[in-house]
């Protein structure tokens, strides 16, 4: 495949933007993901955050901006090598009672879908994670079946519970904390993935895949429990560039 036109931008004096096409494509993720292994492999003094379209190199010093474009257009024309990228796919257990999924019933009219069919969309699709942020460990994922899309709320609220199932625009996600937010709630996950205890905080990455299924409340119940007594355990399975 052809590689991708790139833009290249000075962000301060210690950080450095890429850009890629201004779309949300899996083929630019991968190419972003594979760019960002190989400038680990030639320069390994930076911070590098891969997102949507874009990865950006940080430095903790001011950068010579013009001799790193130089740099890194290089290693982008190389037809570098390494090992697979590798990726996890995790089930994330979500309940979709009304208890938790605030926006529900809402949703279920605006959409003319019934309850059952909101959940059948949602729980189906292999989702990717695009990006992380917003909040620490918020997943934006792309895959979204076309029937769910929907605009975020026009009124944000102040609290959203953590563990929060949304739909906001393409994309849907999980409040990792309680937060404020404008995504339209369908449901709640008990699992944590981001949490402070952990010697990783964040066990996602982009480029993973996610995949829901359904619990009903009393299941809610008993993994919050398990959760909050440290023997819970996602289920995940290792992928790589090859299966994704």
């Amino acid at each position: 495949m052809d590689k991708f036109k790139l833009e290249y931008r000075q962000y301060g004096n210690k950080a450095l933007l890429i850009e890629w096409p201004r779309m949300v494509n899996e083929a630019i993720l991968n190419d972003i993901l594979k760019f960002k292994n190989a400038i680990l492999q030639e320069i390994d003094t930076f911070e590098l955050i891969p997102a949507y379209n874009s990865l950006t190199l940080i430095s903790t010093t001011p950068i010579d901006f013009k001799s790193l474009t130089s740099r890194l257009k290089k290693v982008y024309k190389q037809n570098y090598t390494f090992e697979k990228i590798q990726k996890k796919l995790w089930h994330i257990p979500v309940c979709y009672d009304l208890d938790f999924g605030i926006d529900l019933e809402a949703f279920s009219l605006e959409k003319k879908l019934n309850i059952e069919e909101i959940i059948k969309f949602h729980s189906e699709p292999l989702y990717t994670i695009y990006c992380i942020g917003f909040l620490p460990g918020f997943m934006y994922l792309g895959g979204l079946n076309k029937t769910l899309h929907h605009p975020r709320r026009g009124v944000p609220r102040l609290q959203i519970p953590q563990g929060s199932v949304g739909i906001g625009g393409e994309q849907t996600g999980i409040y990792p904390q309680e937060s404020p937010g404008g995504w339209n709630i369908i449901g709640n996950s008990p699992v944590k993935v981001f949490n402070t205890n952990n010697e990783n905080p964040c066990g996602v990455s982009v480029g993973d895949k996610i995949k829901f299924y359904p619990i009903n409340k009393d299941e809610h119940e008993l993994i919050t429990i398990q959760v909050a007594a440290g023997i819970f355990h996602l289920k995940t399975y290792e992928l790589d560039d090859t299966n994704t």
